[in-house]
């Protein structure tokens, strides 16, 4: 391995679109609200959280992604606890 290529290793460009499997659990931010369902967004990828207490808005979650939609960048996941509150 050439210098140039481990002095690389492991570096990636992010997407602001992501996607997630069913199944995979992730931490994220509760942002707003879809009617009645909170929404963690991240980047431009929107799940909608199910099972979430009515004080997650502004915290971070973590959540199980029950359903998404790779063309639409949408989904569904449940609540599954409270990790922390934002500092703003």
């Amino acid at each position: 391995m050439s210098l140039r290529e481990k002095y690389f290793a492991g570096w990636g460009f992010r997407t602001n679109k992501p996607s997630f499997e069913p199944g995979e659990e992730i931490s994220a931010f509760v942002t707003g609200h879809d009617g009645d369902a909170p929404v963690a967004r991240i980047g431009d990828t929107i799940l909608r959280v199910e099972g979430a207490p009515g004080d997650a808005l502004d915290t971070r979650v973590r959540l199980r992604v029950d359903e998404f939609d790779d063309n639409d960048h949408h989904g569904t996941a449940t609540y599954l606890e409270t990790v922390g509150r934002s500092s703003f």
